[in-house]
């Protein structure tokens, strides 16, 4: 059978991941509802752009807080059952604010509570899911699991969830969708149900000297530091990404809305259109990526397509009509989607297997924790120096970043040392990035 399939469809072969497929796609568009849901169920009790920041900055600290402790309890708890609490609380949050919408008692301090404890349970899934999955699928599925994720996430969480979301909205009331968003959130809750339960790929010391678990926790925290400072390839790339994020996030959000309205000429519709060919994009780029092997030359291509995909925003700042702001939207969501697949395969590949959780809360909280800083800068810097200005650095700094990276964490070398084959291998048989006391040259950070 798997000759027969596409490589972008191979791991639908295993039955375990068929239902976790099933349990994402309906988380996924769940949260795709409850976003824009939750956004008109503030404006349905009077509240304007203050009150809708309270309630979002709620979810950012829910889900900035635990980020770290989040990887240490992914890497000690099977990781299905941390995946069924987040649901859990999911579920309790939408049918909460649900049936305070209907009953018409919804009060911002509801919202704000509800989005904080959300963006809590977010902050455990992401390490909890990305842990889990080489536990189900074989490492030569990896590359099309995390293709399909990425497919999935742009289409139903960014696209059809918030069209069902405005339809329902429009067509009954904020509550009806928070209920619409809640029904599908349990369906996947039960879809998520009967993956089957997975061990923690992890070997306790049961001879050795229990320890406190605040102290243990925070030794966790360490060893997760400890290995991401000492893998060349980690931290460059972490390193890099933070710096791309400061520079390019707040454009994209914040400031494409004021080309569209103040240079352009265009509105609401215009900005959908842009958003829609951004997660167009993403998914065309993802499924292109899950349909081949992983490249031999990952670092490298991965590193220089997240840079080359930040250059369409040098084109928005030079746009002189909306289409040409849809065609940039999409290339840019290609490249930038495409290694994302390779990214999570290279994590859940090259990590060793008892410390991914907290190598992917790393990753989460370096992805989300500069993502406000950047909002907040976008604004005050396109006064100062422009809108054309401001675009064009997020276009091409990254790019120097990129090189940056590659070149100081020798990352041509590091990728020849430790290749990644597309065959069913196992992953004991490659060379190891457990750090050790002597790094060997073609992997340590010059100095």
């Amino acid at each position: 059978m798997s000759r027969t399939l596409p490589r972008a469809l191979t791991p639908f072969r295993h039955a375990a991941y068929r239902r976790l497929a099933v349990a994402l796609t309906l988380s996924t568009f769940a949260s795709g509802v409850w976003v824009v849901a939750l956004v008109w169920e503030v404006i349905r009790i009077d509240g304007g752009p203050a009150q809708l920041s309270v309630v979002s900055t709620a979810g950012a600290v829910g889900v900035l807080l635990p980020a770290l402790l989040a990887g240490v309890v992914a890497d000690r708890v099977p990781q299905k059952l941390i995946l069924l609490v987040v649901a859990a609380v999911e579920l309790a949050g939408m049918s909460l604010v649900a049936a305070l919408s209907v009953t018409d008692h919804t009060a911002l301090w509801h919202l704000a509570g509800v989005s904080f404890v959300t963006g809590m349970g977010m902050a455990f899934y992401y390490p909890a899911y990305s842990a889990w999955l080489p536990a189900l699928v074989p490492e030569s599925d990896l590359m099309a699991v995390n293709g399909f994720e990425g497919m999935v996430r742009p289409t139903v969480g960014q696209a059809i969830g918030p069209a069902v979301a405005g339809v329902v909205v429009g067509a009954v009331s904020p509550g009806a969708a928070v209920a619409v968003a809640a029904t599908c959130s349990l369906l996947g809750l039960v879809a998520l149900s009967v993956v089957p339960l997975t061990a923690v790929r992890r070997e306790f010391d049961a001879a050795a000297e229990p320890q406190h678990p605040v102290r243990s926790a925070l030794a966790d925290m360490r060893e997760g530091w400890s290995y991401m400072l000492r893998t060349p390839w980690l931290l460059a790339t972490l390193l890099f990404a933070s710096l791309m994020i400061l520079v390019m996030m707040g454009p994209l959000e914040v400031l494409v809305p004021f080309l569209i309205k103040d240079r352009l000429g265009g509105g609401p519709h215009d900005h959908a259109w842009v958003l829609a060919a951004f997660g167009i994009g993403g998914a065309a780029g993802s499924l292109t990526m899950a349909s081949f092997p992983m490249p031999r030359r990952y670092l490298t291509i991965m590193n220089v397509m997240f840079g080359v995909g930040c250059l369409p925003l040098l084109a928005m700042g030079l746009s002189n009509a909306v289409w040409q702001l849809v065609v940039a939207a999409f290339v840019s969501g290609a490249l930038f989607s495409a290694p994302m697949v390779i990214w999570g395969t290279l994590l859940q590949r090259r990590v060793p297997p008892h410390m991914l959780g907290r190598v992917a809360s790393l990753d989460f909280f370096v992805s989300v924790s500069l993502m406000p800083v950047s909002m907040a800068l976008a604004g005050p810097v396109s006064e100062a120096i422009g809108l054309r200005p401001t675009f064009a650095i997020a276009g091409i700094a990254p790019v120097v970043f990129a090189v940056v990276a590659i070149v100081w964490a020798r990352l041509p070398q590091d990728e020849l040392a430790h290749p990644l084959r597309d065959d069913n291998q196992s992953i004991a048989d490659e060379p190891t990035d457990e750090p050790t006391g002597e790094p060997d040259d073609a992997t340590s950070v010059p100095a």
